[in-house]
């Protein structure tokens, strides 16, 4: 395609330019022969106005009864002096053409176009050129006192004046030539110059088209083509980095899907198993129950238990299949007050794993958002850190105020999480700990927690070192 153009370009170019050439060249040979015969008449007229006026002073000088008479007895006299006078051969006639002088017989050849005329009254001249040579044969009758008395005819050379006139249409010729392939010779620089380009972009595109996207143009202009240049290669850049992105959401979706798969699977065992649980213990407990009390004490707190785990699961699982709302926080909330609370009363469960809660908070903390959503934040990550934990170690809760931003911390002592784990902490469905795990839950609880974050305008960050792991949440303040 980009051939087709540069030759398209090429002969276009050299169809004006020839063109041009050829104009250029008939305007110069018209002019200069135009130029020539100007000159020529001109050189003749003066001619023509000297030598006759060199014979009427001569006839005023000499009384005959005929002057046609008179021109025949003088005319080889007044031939030699028109010679020297012209510096141009002469010859001189009779009205009826018959030779009486001639200075050079052999170039004054018999008849003549020019002679012919003459001896109609008439002024001519016949031009003869050959060999590069330009020779005038010229006549016109003689006229005394307004009677014909005879001819006079001239020989004139005029090859110098059309030498030079050659020469000159030679010049501009060259000229014109050279003028011609300079251009030609620029045109086809610039139609490389342009099309070049056009084809490495048209190779380039042809790559991307089969699925290249690493094809690389290396072209350092600054003129539209090397802007185009830079649009294609900010276009392969962007595409590139779509399809990493597409790639990327290819792998989350099927890893999603795993996990979706993973959960439900989990979810009809997990749901399977506390039901089976509280049906076992509730058929042993109806037939022996009474009978044996401690019997009944563990079928209780078996029964009290799995039913808390399933409800915890059903919430959870409610929360995941809510369609989306946005949520616009409207009540002016003490954050600090809910949070002693839920330490408080998560305190009872840490005391169940060995654990004990410390919670530090300052006094007027409120952001705008529901209470009941700031709650449901605080126990689930309470929850996780009572989990997660070693046993024997201290939880702590902190809320204040930092740089007009309400920050809560909650942290504990356990398993230092991997960095990889935390990039995806927050995702549903994912858990950094084993499937198989007895604390191990369906991964909705920290996804749950980014959601109730979002929605107070808040941010959120897991971090854990050196077995210190930690959440630490900022809101904006609201007034009172």
């Amino acid at each position: 395609m980009m051939r087709t153009i540069r030759a398209k370009f090429m002969i276009g170019f050299f169809v004006i330019f020839g063109v041009f050439f050829l104009i250029l060249l008939q305007w110069v040979t018209v002019n200069i022969e135009s130029g020539n015969r100007n000159t020529v008449n001109n050189q003749l007229q003066d001619l023509k106005n000297n030598s006759n006026s060199y014979i009427q002073q001569s006839f005023l000088t000499h009384h005959f009864a005929s002057d046609e008479l008179y021109f025949g007895q003088i005319a080889k006299e007044m031939g030699t002096e028109l010679q020297h006078a012209a510096s141009s051969e002469v010859a001189m006639y009779s009205l009826t053409g018959e030779p009486l002088y001639a200075s050079d017989q052999a170039v004054f050849t018999p008849g003549g176009e020019d002679l012919r005329l003459a001896r109609q009254g008439k002024t001519a001249y016949t031009l003869t050129r050959s060999n590069g040579e330009a020779s005038v044969l010229f006549a016109y009758p003689v006229v005394i006192r307004g009677t014909k008395v005879g001819i006079v005819r001239f020989a004139k050379d005029f090859t110098p004046l059309y030498m030079q006139s050659n020469d000159i249409q030679r010049t501009i010729f060259s000229i014109a030539l050279a003028v011609f392939a300079c251009a030609f010779l620029f045109s086809y620089l610039l139609s490389r110059h342009i099309t070049v380009p056009l084809s490495k972009l048209a190779q380039a595109s042809t790559e991307v088209m089969n699925g290249n996207l690493h094809v690389r143009i290396a072209m350092k202009r600054k003129d539209e083509v090397g802007q185009l240049a830079a649009n294609f290669r900010s276009m392969i850049e962007k595409l590139r980095e779509q399809f990493a992105i597409m790639e990327k959401d290819k792998d989350r979706l099927e890893e999603l899907h795993l996990h979706r798969k993973q959960f439900f699977d989990q979810v009809t065992h997990e749901l399977k198993t506390p039901l089976t649980t509280i049906m076992g213990y509730a058929e042993i407990i109806r037939k022996n129950g009474g009978k044996d009390q401690a019997l009944f004490q563990k079928g209780v707190n078996h029964i009290v238990d799995e039913s808390k785990r399933l409800h915890t699961m059903v919430l959870e699982l409610l929360e995941k299949s809510k369609t989306t709302e946005e949520y616009q926080a409207d009540t002016t909330v003490d954050a600090a007050r809910i949070l002693l609370d839920v330490c408080d009363t998560m305190a009872i469960k840490a005391r169940r794993y060995k654990k004990t809660i410390r919670c530090e908070a300052e006094k007027g903390l409120y952001v705008r958002g529901r209470p009941d959503r700031l709650r449901q934040l605080f126990i689930n990550l309470l929850d996780n850190a009572i989990k997660y934990s070693y046993a024997h170690t201290e939880i702590t809760a902190f809320a204040g105020l930092e740089d007009d931003r309400i920050r809560i911390i909650v942290s504990n002592q356990g398993e230092t999480i991997s960095a990889d784990h935390l990039e995806k902490i927050f995702e549903p469905y994912y858990r950094a700990e084993p499937a198989f795990t007895e604390s191990a839950s369906v991964g909705l609880g920290l996804s749950i927690c980014k959601e109730i974050v979002d929605e107070h305008r808040g941010r959120i960050r897991i971090s854990s070192d050196n077995g210190q792991t930690s959440a630490d949440m900022d809101f904006p303040p609201a007034t009172a």
